[in-house]
């Protein structure tokens, strides 16, 4: 099997295309995998001149015209050519990156692209076009038909997983949006993730506090009396292997999370601060509960260095091989 790795190129004012093509250009990937490109030939080519180097592509009309040969193939999507302007955003972007995206989950699910990797977009600049969610994960949730989804954020070398409960919400909603059921939940779908995705077949899950010192006892907080610890009881009543509530703080600067298969925290920062410091800009972020795959870099658009041939693709390049990986396991039926 040669599998159909779809990229959605991204909001093409920030790093997206430089980092998905300079992953191309340092990575056998094209020699194992059939690799389609998702916004238009007018940006790739601007890109291909800001980098210096470049990757054979060859231009297709839709995904059913993808050759049987592994290689780089490229789809231009929408009839207006991109005005290309690194480090700002517009509704023209915001549009493109969007397009794209549901172009490429289409394909997932129809089978014509077995896996989707995701350059980064603009939330201001989706929003700007029309597209009001918060992100990437909520969209595909839409997109899937609305199942059940977390947000994993995974380091394949230091064995590192973290999912945040809540995601794309204002620090002051999060603790209105923890409850025990939700937590549950969740739980149970990490624990399914983890062993169909990344073949464990007994996960251990840790659970952060939301609180300083998670709550120490209800004097700083009753979230953890509340909610969390009633989520943990009922989840070890169902076979999950789920411990905590774990104060934030010292969970990662005692290196706990090395003795667990995944972290969840209660919310975005929480778990994504330490992971990213700890990742060094190698981290990878999967949907999990989606009928189809889909993975990440771990940052933004940086638009403070678009255009300037700065960024680092190794986020990418890693979102690109777990992608790889896991075709090829779905594929075979693990």
């Amino acid at each position: 099997m040669i599998p159909i790795l779809a990229i959605s190129i991204g909001d093409f004012n920030g790093i997206g295309p430089e980092v998905a093509l300079k992953s191309l250009i340092h990575s056998d990937i094209k020699k194992r995998a059939r690799v389609v490109l998702l916004g238009h030939n007018s940006i790739i080519s601007y890109y291909q001149k800001v980098i210096g180097k470049k990757v054979s592509i060859e231009e297709i009309h839709s995904m059913d015209d993808v050759p049987e040969k592994a290689g780089v193939y490229q789809i231009s999507l929408g009839t207006d050519i991109p005005k290309i302007n690194p480090g700002s955003y517009s509704l023209q972007s915001g549009k493109l990156s969007m397009q794209a995206v549901s172009y490429g989950a289409r394909a997932c699910l129809t089978g014509t692209a077995n896996a989707l990797i995701t350059a980064p977009i603009s939330k201001e600049a989706i929003q700007k076009a029309g597209y009001y969610v918060p992100g990437h994960t909520e969209f595909l949730a839409e997109i899937c038909g609305n199942p059940e989804v977390l947000m994993m954020l995974v380091n394949p070398d230091m064995n590192l997983r973290v999912v945040p409960f809540t995601i794309h919400i204002p620090l002051k909603d999060v603790a209105s949006k923890i409850n025990s059921e939700n937590l549950l939940k969740q739980l149970a779908l990490l624990k399914v993730c983890l062993q169909n995705d990344f073949q464990i077949d007994s996960p251990k899950i840790a659970v952060l506090g939301l609180n300083p010192h998670a709550g120490d006892g209800g004097v700083l907080g009753t979230e953890e009396i509340e909610k969390i610890i009633p989520a943990l009881r009922a989840a070890q009543d169902n076979q999950i292997n789920a411990s905590g509530p774990y104060p934030a703080d010292a969970f990662f600067a005692n290196k706990m999370y090395e003795k667990c298969d995944a972290v969840v925290s209660m919310y975005h920062d929480q778990g994504l601060i330490p992971f990213k410091t700890l990742s060094f800009g190698a981290g990878v972020n999967f949907t999990g509960g989606l009928p189809i795959i889909r993975t990440s870099p771990d940052h933004g658009t940086a638009f403070g260095i678009a255009g300037n041939n700065q960024a680092d693709h190794r986020s990418f390049s890693q979102a690109l091989d777990m992608a790889y990986d896991l075709s090829l396991k779905r594929a075979n039926g693990n």
